[in-house]
């Protein structure tokens, strides 16, 4: 069975890496998006798992690790996400002070 979990393990790892990487530049901030939509699903039935009760020490602590880790994962990918949105707003016009006008209003 540890044999099995391990094929999947990595076979799920070579396929998500080569998914990945195919990703045009255009379409990374919309999967990021869905993803971490997708891993705050996965922390809500981490956090149900945890409150229903888990049998074991070894299982209650890798349910915690796994839910620190999945918060950092949302927590940097919202913050990703805010920051590549934040390349595509236009700067504000400075149009008066750059063509040699002034900056006090007075026009002289």
């Amino acid at each position: 069975m540890l044999v099995q979990n391990l094929a999947v393990l990595v076979l799920a790892g070579f396929v998500g890496y080569l998914v990945i990487s195919k990703v045009p530049n255009t379409l990374h901030t919309p999967l990021m998006s869905g993803t971490n939509a997708i891993h705050g699903i996965v922390l809500l039935g981490g956090l149900i798992v945890l409150g229903l009760g888990v049998d074991g020490v070894l299982n209650k602590i890798l349910l915690v690790v796994a839910i620190a880790f999945g918060t950092i994962n949302v927590v940097g990918g919202f913050l990703v996400t805010d920051r590549m949105l934040t390349m595509f707003k236009s700067k504000p016009d400075s149009a008066g002070t750059a063509a040699g006008g002034t900056s006090n209003g007075t026009g002289r």
